[in-house]
C-alpha cells in the first residue's frame, strides 16, 4: 500500500463512516478499484484508521465526552457497545472471512438502500429528542441492533440510527446517539486489530506506520466535516436519498463483479 492509496481510502472511510452508507463496503470497493494487495496489513489499515474518525466525534462533541461528572453518559455508551463487543469476539474469524466477499457488499448495499427508502414513515412520532432521556435498556437494544452492521455493506451507522429511532428517538437524537456508540465500538476493534497484529508480526514496518498516520489524520478532517454535513441534511432530507444512493453502488458493483473487472 502506497501513500496515495491510503489518501484516497482514508477519504473514503471519512465520508462514510457515520452516513448510512456502509464505509467498509467502500473501502472494500475502494481497494478492489486501486488494486490494493489484499495482505494482513491492508485490512487492518482499513480498521485502524477509525481512529481519526472517531476523535471527530470526540472533538466535536467534546462537551459530551469530557464531562466527567456525568456518569451516566459514559454508562450508557458502555451498555450499547457490549453487545458489539461480545459478538465481534466470538465471531471474528468470521467477521474477517465475510470481508473479503465483493458479492456481499454489493447484496447488502441493495438490500439496505430498499429500506432507507421506507424508513423514514416506518417509525413516526418519536418521543426522545436528545441523549439525555435515553434509557440504559433502550442503550442496550440500539447496540444490539449496531451488530447487523458486522455484515460487510450494511453500515454500522445505518444500522444503530434505524435501532434508535425504533426506540422511539427522533432522526437527529438517533444519529448523534450512533456517533456516541461508534467511539467505544470502533476503538475497541481497532485495538484488537493492532494487538492481533503486533502479535503475529512483531510490529509495524516504518512505511506501515506512515501509512497509518497519514491515513488518520486524513480521516479525521474529512470526518469533522461529514458529520457536520450529515446531521444538517438529515433534518431536512431523511433518509430516502441515502436509500437511491445504496441501491445504484449496489447495482454497479454487481456489474462490475459480474463482468469480471473486480472481484467476487
Amino acid at each position: 500500500m502506497d501513500t496515495f492509496q491510503s489518501i484516497i481510502i482514508a477519504i473514503v472511510e471519512g465520508l462514510t463512516e457515520f452516513l448510512p452508507v456502509s464505509s467498509t463496503g467502500h473501502m472494500i470497493i475502494t481497494e478492489k478499484l486501486l488494486k490494493v494487495t489484499e495482505d494482513d496489513f491492508s485490512k487492518v489499515f482499513t480498521v485502524a484508521i477509525q481512529l481519526g474518525a472517531i476523535l471527530a466525534v470526540v472533538v466535536l462533541y467534546w462537551k459530551k465526552f469530557l464531562n466527567f461528572n456525568n456518569w451516566k453518559f459514559y454508562a450508557k455508551i458502555a451498555a450499547g457497545v457490549v453487545p458489539a463487543l461480545i459478538l465481534g469476539f466470538l465471531f471474528s474469524d468470521k467477521i474477517d472471512a465475510l470481508l473479503e466477499s465483493t458479492t456481499t457488499v454489493a447484496v447488502s448495499l441493495l438490500v439496505g438502500g430498499v429500506i432507507l427508502l421506507f424508513i423514514d414513515n416506518v417509525f413516526k412520532n418519536p418521543t426522545i429528542d436528545k441523549e439525555e432521556d435515553v434509557s440504559f435498556f433502550k442503550a442496550i437494544k440500539i447496540g444490539i441492533w449496531q451488530c447487523i452492521a458486522m455484515v460487510p455493506g450494511v453500515s454500522r451507522s445505518a444500522a444503530s440510527i434505524i435501532g434508535g429511532m425504533q426506540q422511539k428517538l427522533t432522526r437527529n437524537a438517533a444519529a448523534e446517539f450512533s456517533f456516541f456508540l461508534a467511539v467505544p465500538t470502533m476503538l475497541a476493534a481497532t485495538a484488537y486489530k493492532l494487538l492481533k497484529h503486533y502479535q503475529d508480526y512483531g510490529g509495524f514496518t516504518a512505511n506501515e506506520i506512515k501509512q497509518l498516520a497519514v491515513g488518520n489524520v486524513v480521516a479525521f478532517v474529512v470526518a469533522m466535516l461529514a458529520i457536520k454535513f450529515f446531521i444538517t441534511f438529515l433534518k431536512k432530507h431523511g433518509f430516502k436519498i441515502w436509500g437511491y444512493y445504496r441501491i445504484v453502488v449496489g447495482i454497479l458493483l454487481l456489474i462490475l463483479i459480474f463482468t469480471g473487472y473486480i472481484e467476487s
